[in-house]
Order: C-alpha cells, then sequence, then structure tokens
C-alpha cells in the first residue's frame, strides 16, 4: 500500500489544514495510508496525525526568529524526532504545504529528502519559500527576491525580527531547496506560477492546481433576498492588516450611508473590535465552516480588499455560497472573479468599489448567485482539484 505524508503548519485547521485534510481523505480513497505531521493547531482529522515539537519548542524558535531572524533554521530536536517518524513510516509521497510557522528546521528536513530521494511535492500557498523574509512582497513592491535578498526593510512583518539576515536567509533557501532533484512545485495560482518561475526555482518542475472548496458545505442555503433590511458587506481574512485592506474597509464605511448598509468584518482582535467605527460589526476569527457558511449566505456581497493574494479562499468560499465578490486587481484575485460573479476594480480604488456595490445592490445578489455556484462548481471543486494530486502522486511512483 502507498504511503502518503503531509506536512503542515495545522492539521484540518485553516484553510490549508483543510486542504490537505480533504487531499488525505482522497488518498485514502484511492487505497493510500495517509499521515499528517503538523506543527502548531489540529482538528480531528481521518488521517494519521503527527505532532513535530511541543509548546516550548514554538516559543523558542519564535523567539530566535524575533532575536535572529531564524525562521526555519530552529526547532533541530522537533525535526529531528519527526525524520526518525518518517524513516518508520516509510512515505512513497512526502507533501509539503506550510514549512514556516515556527515549528520545523528546514536545513535538517531537505537534507533527509536529498538523502532519500522520496518523491517531493510542494504546494506553495504564500512567496515565503523564495525569498529572505517575507511571504509576500507586492504590497512592499520589493522584488529584491529575484536575484538575491539583502538589506530587508522590512523585517518587521511576518515573520517579524529585530535584525536583518535576509541575504543569509536567501543564500540557505536556494542551497537547500535548490539542492532537492526530487522535487516538483505546485501553485495554487497562475499568478504565483509566474513570480515562482522568476525565482531560483525557475528550473524547478512547476505547475498550477487551484486550492479546492467543499462545494456541498460551502453551498447556497439562504435563497430569499429580501431588500427590506439593509444592504450587507462582508469582509473576511485570517489578520487584518494593511495589505489586507483594513483601512480601505474603514473609508469605504465613510462613503455609504449607514441607514442602508451594514459592513461585516471576520478576523479581527478584540483591540480592532473595540475601536471600529459606528456602522462597522467585528467579529473575531472563527475556524467553523458552519459559522462561515452563514456569514457568506446571509451576505450580500463579500468585498476582499487584499492587495496580496495567491489564490484567495475566502472569494472562492463566498462564490460557493452564490454570493458575488469585489475584488481588486492584485496577484491572484482577478483569476476568482468574473464578469458574471462579481467585480474587479483596481487597488485601493474606494470609488469603484462603490460603484460595483451599488451596481449589485440594484440588480440584487439573486442576479449572480447561479453563476457564481457554477463557477465554483466548474473550477474550484475540491473533489477535481484534489484528484490532480493523487494523479500527480500515481504519474511520479511510475517514473
Amino acid at each position: 500500500m502507498n504511503k502518503l505524508l503531509q506536512i503542515n503548519v495545522s492539521a484540518n485547521w485553516g484553510s490549508h489544514g483543510r486542504i490537505a485534510e480533504g487531499i488525505g481523505q482522497l488518498a485514502m480513497a484511492n487505497g493510500w495510508e495517509s499521515y499528517i505531521a503538523y506543527g502548531r493547531y489540529a482538528q480531528p482529522s481521518q488521517s494519521k496525525l503527527i505532532k513535530i515539537g511541543n509548546k516550548w519548542n514554538q516559543a523558542i524558535h519564535l523567539m530566535q526568529t524575533r532575536l535572529f531572524d531564524d525562521q526555519g533554521l530552529a526547532s533541530a530536536h522537533a525535526t529531528k524526532h519527526l525524520i526518525e517518524t518518517i524513516n518508520q513510516i516509510k512515505p512513497n509521497i512526502v507533501h509539503l504545504h506550510n514549512i514556516h510557522g515556527y515549528y520545523l528546521n528546514y536545513p535538517l528536513l531537505f537534507k533527509w529528502l536529498n538523502d532519500s530521494n522520496v518523491h517531493t511535492v510542494w504546494t506553495f500557498h504564500d512567496c515565503w519559500p523564495f525569498t529572505g523574509h517575507c511571504a509576500h512582497f507586492t504590497d512592499n513592491n520589493c522584488y529584491k527576491w529575484i536575484n538575491g535578498c539583502h538589506d530587508c526593510k522590512f523585517k518587521y512583518v511576518y515573520p517579524k525580527s529585530y535584525y536583518d539576515r535576509s541575504e543569509r536567509n536567501y543564500l540557505m533557501k536556494k542551497k537547500y531547496f535548490s539542492s532537492l532533484n526530487n522535487l516538483t512545485i505546485i501553485t495554487v495560482s497562475n499568478w504565483l506560477k509566474s513570480v515562482t518561475e522568476k525565482s531560483f526555482f525557475k528550473n524547478k518542475k512547476i505547475k498550477t492546481i487551484y486550492n479546492g472548496i467543499d462545494v456541498s458545505t460551502f453551498n447556497i442555503t439562504n435563497t430569499e433576498h429580501s431588500q427590506k433590511n439593509k444592504f450587507k458587506i462582508l469582509c473576511i481574512a485570517n489578520v487584518w492588516s494593511k495589505a489586507k485592506g483594513f483601512n480601505d474597509i474603514i473609508q469605504l464605511r465613510t462613503k455609504l450611508p449607514i441607514q442602508e448598509y451594514d459592513i461585516i468584518i471576520v478576523g479581527l482582535n478584540k483591540s480592532q473590535i473595540k475601536n471600529l467605527p459606528c456602522g462597522i460589526i467585528g467579529i473575531e476569527r472563527t475556524n467553523s465552516t458552519s459559522d462561515l457558511v452563514d456569514l457568506y449566505n446571509n451576505a450580500d456581497v463579500l468585498f476582499n480588499p487584499s492587495t496580496e493574494e495567491t489564490f484567495g479562499m475566502v472569494t472562492a468560499e463566498a462564490l460557493a455560497c452564490g454570493t458575488p465578490a469585489i475584488v481588486y486587481n492584485s496577484t491572484a484575485c482577478p483569476e476568482i472573479v468574473s464578469e458574471d460573479t462579481g467585480f474587479v476594480v483596481k487597488p485601493n480604488d474606494i470609488n469603484s468599489v462603490e460603484c460595483a456595490i451599488l451596481k449589485i445592490r440594484n440588480l440584487t445578489k439573486s442576479h449572480y448567485s447561479q453563476n457564481c455556484r457554477k463557477r465554483v462548481l466548474a473550477k474550484f471543486n475540491k473533489h477535481d482539484r484534489f484528484k490532480e494530486y493523487i494523479e500527480l502522486y500515481s504519474d511520479l511512483l511510475r517514473k
């Protein structure tokens, strides 16, 4: 029996964790054994779970990152223990997801991957694998990673550090990641593929597989689109920051009458909620899919003001629930929304956002709902997208 081992910062928790869970479930349905090794967060899984390290390891890793810019270079003991477990499992495929997040030592892991010559698939969910520091670079308009990072001006963004070692980090990533010959890179959008091809990964096998949505869970449950209540604008992110467009939402609030429009922001911390202006409803982050489905269905439109999206999971989830979306013409966002499912506008152009909202309100949500649903079924259905991974695994094993 073939064995699949996935490694991610979480297991069946958050968007990437749910993706790994779905891939594991489909692998098992095709006769594989499935293991998921995770670093920090987990919910019950159908795969066999392997915890990497503990909170003490993560705390030390976090401290080393803050002081010495050592993201991915601590957690040596935890990673050695993981490698011992992997040697016992003897997987046919190792599938990496997010290996940053204060839990894993990548030089040790990649040395083992190289020595074992196991087939390795790595799904890029962000840009951290090829930069000297950042997980995203577009909002800061920094392209040093193309030729080599140095003198980082953005060391205070995730993974935050008080010391700049971006040049060392870039060279170490290039050394360890480029040395792996038996590597297939998966990008979750064509935009991410295009930038990865400009990095030191340009000579590697790179393929796009869109993220998959659970269309049975994320579904249209509310078919009544009444105009009697306020028009509801929904905004969702894991963490709200400048790059995610938090300030744009605040600006949008000033342009729309409070008596006619509600704005709901999901993913805020307590401090952000406390300081929200009148007319904005703040909700902390939720990992409950049922809560998310209710939020999507009760909204008239999703506004995703992020300028840094390698895919746009919340946008696709909203479309699956029949809710049209407004996104910026930046990074991967235009790949999710079409003309009949919402609007793509210039980044930070709040006037255009307002115009798009008025058009959707005038036509009503029901005008878009079925097209939104059809688009997700055609392009982002998890059964189709995860099947591509299983086919990839089989192709690799035949070589």
